[in-house]
């Protein structure tokens, strides 16, 4: 992977304003939605190109991408309609959107956003669907990868970008505004991490539901992870969620759904 975030034909990184993200957790299951900000500041236009990874089992459920005041909201097509439509929206000067899965891995996904106008603005929106890890002390681990924030090199610099999932935070020039909702049937007993948090907010009496935020001026200089504890990890639990109005009855999202969390705990012989 050469390289991930929005980068030109050339491999470069397209300078990064912000990054807002928020997740919400539902006991074993994320929701995250990015959106990340970023600017042309090179004196032509930019044919830029989306790259980001998710985790293996994620499912992207809204991608949106706008320049300037367009915008388009990505839809599902059959690849080679796809790409042909993208051809000629390009060719009659439209602005158009293409988000692909990469031939590298099934992991990778790249959105190719036309061309970025001088001084122009891109905001990408991305939203998609995880189950956490769990691990060894029955904590649940998010992460937020700091490879989609390459550094900036403008056009004809000799230095290479190098992705890293740390980098000095002096060459942190965007902002990070990161959220976590926390519910789950069981009370939350703590939220950790390595980067600095917020005190962790309760929002119900029961202490099911959360909500904790990064401390003030965090810089985004390596990878945000999270671990979430809840009280009576192995217990059995479900958390129904209802049919969206206004869907059809008896499509897969007008109906309810049902989630059923087993995490058994074994006796060590």
């Amino acid at each position: 992977m050469n390289g991930c975030g929005l980068m030109t034909a050339h491999k470069r990184p397209v300078p990064l304003k912000s990054i807002d993200v928020e997740l919400e957790v539902r006991d074993h299951v994320a929701t995250v939605v990015s959106t990340l900000n970023y600017e042309n500041k090179e004196d032509k236009p930019l044919e830029a190109v989306f790259v980001f990874p998710l985790p293996g089992d994620a499912a992207v459920c809204h991608f949106s991408a706008k320049i300037g005041q367009t915008e388009i909201v990505a839809e599902v097509k059959e690849k080679q309609q796809a790409r042909e439509e993208y051809d000629d929206a390009l060719s009659s000067g439209q602005q158009a959107f293409l988000l692909e899965e990469s031939d590298q891995s099934p992991d990778i996904f790249s959105l190719s956003v036309g061309s970025l106008p001088p001084g122009e603005s891109a905001s990408i929106r991305l939203e998609y669907v995880t189950e956490l890890a769990v691990q060894a002390d029955d904590g649940l681990r998010f992460c937020l990868p700091a490879v989609l924030n390459p550094r900036y090199q403008p056009h004809g610099s000799e230095a290479a970008s190098v992705q890293v999932t740390s980098v000095p935070a002096s060459l942190v020039s965007y902002s990070l505004s990161f959220s976590a909702r926390v519910s789950s049937p069981r009370p939350v007993t703590k939220v950790e991490s390595s980067s600095s948090l917020d005190p962790l907010q309760y929002l119900n009496t029961e202490q099911t539901q959360a909500m904790v935020r990064l401390a003030a001026g965090h810089k985004f200089d390596r990878d945000v992870e999270l671990l979430i504890y809840y009280k009576d990890a192995h217990q059995p639990t479900a958390v129904v969620e209802a049919g969206r109005a206004s869907a059809k009855p008896g499509t897969l999202m007008g109906d309810p759904v049902v989630m059923v969390s087993l995490y058994p705990e074994f006796p060590r012989l």
